[in-house]
Formats: C-alpha cells, structure tokens, sequence
C-alpha cells in the first residue's frame, strides 16, 4: 500500500528546530457541535512512519499542541498501532486536555469494533475518545454492513452512551456516491453523524468531486467537514500544479471545520501553522484562477489515485481488519 508522501516547499531542517509562535491558530466550530477546533489539524499517518523515532513523533505533536493545534487525526490501523501509541505519549504530562483527539476503526461487525475501541483507548492512554470514524468507507457495502442489526454501529452506540466515545463520523476517499449511501444509510436508521471526512483538494473540484456533490450535503445538515489530502497524493505540489499554501488555502476556503495535513518534520509543522495564520477568504478570481490552472491535469483522476486505484486501500489488502 502507497500513502501519499509530504511535500515540502523549503529544504527540510532537524527535529530540534522550534517553531516560532507568531499568533493563534484560527479556529472553527465542528458542525453542530459546540466545539471549536483547529483549522489545521495533525495528520496521524505520518506520526508513525518508521524515519520517526518516538521522541520525534511526541515532539511534533507536541509542538502542534503548544502552537495552538487542537485536533489530532489518527487510525487503529495506522502503522500496527504505532502512531497511536506515539500519540498517547505525547499527550502525557497534561496535554491530553488540550487536545482533541480523533481516530478510526475499520471493523464493520459489532465485536470487531468493540476490540479496536479498547485498543485504541489503550493505545492513546486515555478514558475518552472525542471522535471516533469508522475508516475507508470505500464499497457500496459498506454502509449496509456497518448498520447491520450486528454491526459496528452498534458498539459505537454503547460506547458513546458509556462516555468513551463523544462523537461519531465516518471516512473515504474512493467516491462520493459511496459517501452518499453512507448517510442515506445512516438516515434509515435514523442516525445522524457530527463529522463526515474526505479528500477537499484543488484537483477533487475536476473529477468525481467530493467538494461538488456531498460538501453541500454536510453543510445543509450541520455535519462537520473535515478535509483530508489537501495536496492529493503529493503531485499536486510535485508537478507545481500548486504551491503548498496554495492547496492548503482552497481547502480552508471551504466550508471545513478542519484540514487535515500529515506533518513529518517541524518544517511541515511550520508551513501548516503559517498556512493557518495567513488564511484570508479567497476571492471568487482567486479561486477561478487556481481552478483554471488544474482543471487541464485533472480531468481524469491521475493525481488522485486514492479514487482510481486500489494503492491507498488499507483495508482492502489486510480484509481481517474488517471482521
């Protein structure tokens, strides 16, 4: 499996380096929710890449939370655990309050999910998850098997009533047909989601555009939107289609609660927070212009392999994680 590499803008610089505060993260309110949340939240994925050590992992996460960075992507399956169990040492000596920790579980039966939520608790050292997704919603079964009468839902449901789980929400990035049975699915079982996350990038706007046919969905009900792969799988930046505040920005100029960016060094931190800090709504030309640059190279998904290839299909290649 393939994940999607960061790219950097400038060359990159040692772990050691600190990151200057230059003023507050802007944040956002989570859909209907009463929470605010950082505009940019730290990408999980990346926190567990084995060219981390563990101490470089906690002081990144720290680092982020120091600066105002709020939210905390992550996922059972990411790494075997490890990034989870790099989060959870980050957020010792006091910073699990400052934070607000998500993560996902792929199991679409109710005694699969019911395990991944213990070891996630475990994993993440805490008593409480503030919001829990169910990963990589990326067959048009899925819905269905997750509201089965024994499936996963079911677990989340008690975990949320026990105080363990504080809100729920779901993940994809194959097709936003399949995000649409996702919440129509969920609607015949008359539940509501507070989060919905998926790929909001400058090439997403050309080809099969979660942006275009399930952002006003979440807008219109209230359900929070959570942007991931700003940059899509890197050539976005790699071919300079766009800058990296580019990519960033169209994302934030959206209607998101937060962006999800992976950061593997205090230089992708630092370019993140500045990206925050200098957001200004982008004007209608701007953002005409930025598609019109892209809209050449994006017609036909290439730079969005996540939604023509099975490469980011975690739980495609290890089907156990579904059981």
């Amino acid at each position: 499996m393939r994940r999607p590499s960061v790219v950097r803008a400038r060359e990159p610089q040692s772990l050691e380096a600190p990151v200057s505060s230059q003023g507050p993260i802007p944040r956002r309110t989570l859909g209907r929710t009463a929470e605010q949340v950082s505009m940019i939240g730290l990408g999980g994925y990346h926190l567990g890449l084995p060219t981390l050590s563990d101490d470089d992992a906690v002081r990144i996460v720290r680092a982020a939370l120091d600066e105002g960075v709020n939210f905390l992507d992550n996922s059972w399956d990411y790494h075997e655990g490890k990034s989870e169990l790099r989060v959870g040492k980050a957020l010792a000596d006091g910073y699990r309050e400052r934070a607000f920790v998500m993560t996902k579980i792929d199991a679409r039966t109710r005694a699969g999910a019911e395990r991944q939520i213990e070891q996630s608790l475990r994993r993440l050292d805490t008593d409480r998850i503030d919001l829990l997704q169910f990963h990589e919603v990326i067959r048009m079964d899925d819905p269905a098997r997750i509201f089965d009468d024994d499936g996963a839902w079911r677990a989340v449901q008690e975990a949320q009533k026990a105080g363990t789980i504080r809100y729920i929400g779901f993940t994809g990035h194959k097709s936003p047909a399949i995000h649409r049975k996702m919440l129509a699915t969920a609607a015949e079982h008359e539940f509501a989601f507070d989060t919905v996350q998926m790929p909001l990038n400058v090439m997403d706007a050309h080809y099969e555009s979660f942006g275009q046919t399930v952002l006003p969905i979440l807008v219109e009900n209230g359900i929070g939107v959570l942007g991931m792969k700003p940059m899509g799988d890197g050539t976005i930046v790699e071919k300079k289609l766009a800058s990296p505040v580019e990519c960033l920005h169209y994302a934030m100029n959206l209607p998101t609660s937060v962006v999800i960016t992976g950061c593997e060094s205090m230089k992708d931190l630092e370019q993140a927070l500045d990206a925050a800090r200098t957001f200004a709504p982008l004007s209608e030309e701007q953002v005409s212009n930025l598609l019109a640059r892209t809209a050449p190279r994006g017609s036909d998904g290439q730079y969005e392999t996540y939604k023509t290839t099975l490469e980011h299909d975690s739980t495609t290649e290890h089907p156990q994680w579904l059981g």
